[in-house]
């Protein structure tokens, strides 16, 4: 890492902190900032402070749980499509096109449907951990030809699993009876975080933070396999089926467990790489990092949208990303394309 990489880094870290600090003062209540370091010095024992309960009790139990939730999970989304993009070696991975968000949707709905999701608060991003596994997967099976992906076939087999997927969780839909189940699953397989609170918090923080950090040690593995390729990462030493199924799980646990909080939300993992890329450079020790960060900021401001350009109805926070993503998809297709000679 040098010492621009370095500055970088320092420079988005402290963006997002900012991020933090802003999206939870800014609402239909705005809140001056300095109340809102009064409300968090307030917190600690040692400290006393006079501050509002009204604001307290907006900060500590509405805003800010729910902006550290979307800063996690744009964070495990972003750094989830800079590694399927590494290892799938195509700039167009990303967990929701690969139909892994497809899975982890399937899987909760599961929990949902059976009551699974009642009994034990785990059984939710459990259940979505082996969806989103299980559609990785198939998805990998399916497009592997001879160890090579080519990027049509990738494609349609993404396409192929989530189209699958989603009609699976359509006829569970379909056949659920109870009304308010029902409409509360449509909302959240559109994504969202309305509602969000720290037991949310607490559900994602341990599987996202452990299967991040361990992501990030197979970085210089993924930089062997995206300069030299396959085979010679294997004359190297690096056990590339083992490696790909180690990082299969591990971004299917980080997928998993956002989609059961959050819902579908799509796109971050491919916008954000790529513009982590063009900042930092292709080196991921540092791309990963980048990608993570980089997530919760985008997703931190996203949620900031939804909840303040129509205050009285919330967009929800899957359209969003979306707007934002399908113009940069269609841009980097096209962008294959050309390079394809298509």
């Amino acid at each position: 890492m040098d010492r621009l990489q370095l500055r970088w880094l320092l420079f988005l870290l402290l963006l997002l902190g900012v991020s933090v600090g802003l999206t939870t003062a800014k609402g239909i209540v705005v809140i001056p900032l300095k109340d809102i370091g009064s409300i968090f010095f307030s917190q600690l024992p040692w400290l006393s402070s006079h501050v509002d309960p009204r604001m307290e009790a907006i900060v500590l139990h509405i805003r800010l749980p729910r902006v550290l939730v979307a800063a996690l999970v744009g964070g495990g989304l972003g750094l989830s499509g800079a590694v399927m993009q590494a290892l799938f070696r195509n700039g167009l991975a990303d967990p929701g096109i690969l139909g892994v968000s497809s899975g982890g949707a399937l899987g909760a709905v599961i929990a949902l449907s059976f009551g699974f999701a009642s009994e034990h608060i785990f059984f939710l991003p459990g259940m979505a951990f082996l969806g989103s596994l299980a559609a990785v997967s198939l998805v990998y099976l399916l497009a592997s030809q001879r160890g090579a992906m080519p990027l049509s076939v990738l494609l349609l087999s993404g396409l192929a699993v989530s189209a699958l997927l989603s009609a699976l969780t359509s006829l569970l839909l379909s056949l659920t009876r109870n009304l308010f189940l029902l409409r509360e699953t449509l909302f959240w397989l559109m994504g969202g975080l309305e509602g969000r609170g720290w037991e949310h918090l607490r559900i994602i923080a341990i599987p996202v933070c452990v299967a991040s950090l361990l992501l990030l040690a197979f970085s210089r593995e993924l930089n062997i396999l995206i300069s030299s390729g396959e085979e010679s990462a294997r004359t190297l030493g690096i056990h590339t089926k083992r490696l790909t199924q180690i990082l299969l799980v591990l971004t299917s646990l980080i997928t998993g467990a956002v989609v059961s909080v959050s819902g579908v939300i799509g796109f971050v993992g491919l916008v954000v790489p790529h513009v982590m890329r063009l900042i930092l450079g292709p080196d991921h020790r540092v791309l990963l990092q980048g990608s993570f960060i980089g997530g919760a900021i985008f997703l931190v401001w996203s949620d900031y949208f939804t909840r303040t350009l129509f205050p009285l109805e919330e967009v929800r926070l899957g359209i969003v990303t979306s707007f934002v993503g399908v113009p940069f998809f269609l841009y980097l297709l096209h962008r294959e394309r050309r390079s394809l000679g298509w």
